[in-house]
């Protein structure tokens, strides 16, 4: 069985997104556990994309595309792992400041992280202070901000402001993007700082002391 998920890693790896599908559902009905398709299928597969990206060795479309492949196995696991009680490694809630409509960085950190286990509310772009504090106060662990643009960097800090006037203390808060350093995170009292996507889930895991 080891070996059939070792295939679907691989097959993940290469973006095979309906050999993914058929893979995870043949595991299953072989009575594999659905956790063990989790972590040494699919997030194993994940974790070696992310290798290879921060490598320099993948780029952002074999990102998408095994990422893609990850989500069509998903479909299948999802309500698997559900009924078998096992729960996504932490919340993180993850987007775009106010006036940026980027949205291809904050997608791949998305995938990355759910690829990691992560369960993951992805708010979209252009996103309202107000959003990112209503996500906080509902139990996410962990928010991920995103900027593209050194006009919108500012949006940033006043998050970590909004936050803290909504009296939320169990929150981190993680920035990232091409202007964002961390030298801006610390400035305006962010939590952690990551350069890419593949960064931003070790980042998470070091946060909430997660291994």
């Amino acid at each position: 069985m080891a070996a059939d998920l070792k295939t679907i890693a691989d097959k993940l790896i290469a973006g095979k997104a309906n050999d993914v599908k058929m893979l995870v559902q043949q595991a299953l009905d072989a009575g594999a556990e659905p956790k063990d398709v989790l972590d040494k299928g699919l997030i194993a597969g994940m974790n070696e994309v992310g290798r290879r990206f921060k490598n320099n060795e993948f780029y952002v479309p074999e990102v998408l595309i095994a990422a893609r492949a990850m989500h069509y196995g998903m479909e299948v696991l999802q309500p698997r792992l559900t009924a078998a009680g096992v729960k996504s490694v932490a919340k993180a809630a993850i987007g775009t400041v106010k006036g940026d409509l980027h949205d291809i960085g904050k997608n791949l950190v998305s995938m990355m992280l759910r690829g990691a286990g992560f369960e993951v509310q992805d708010l979209g772009v252009d996103v309202a202070i107000e959003k990112f504090v209503e996500s906080a106060k509902s139990g996410t662990q962990v928010i991920c901000l995103s900027a593209l643009l050194t006009t919108t960097m500012p949006q940033m800090a006043k998050v970590v402001e909004g936050l803290k006037a909504a009296g939320v203390k169990d929150v981190k808060v993680m920035i990232g993007g091409a202007p964002v350093t961390q030298k801006y995170a610390d400035e305006i009292g962010a939590d952690g700082y990551a350069p890419d996507a593949a960064s931003a889930v070790d980042e998470a895991k070091r946060l909430l002391a997660l291994k």
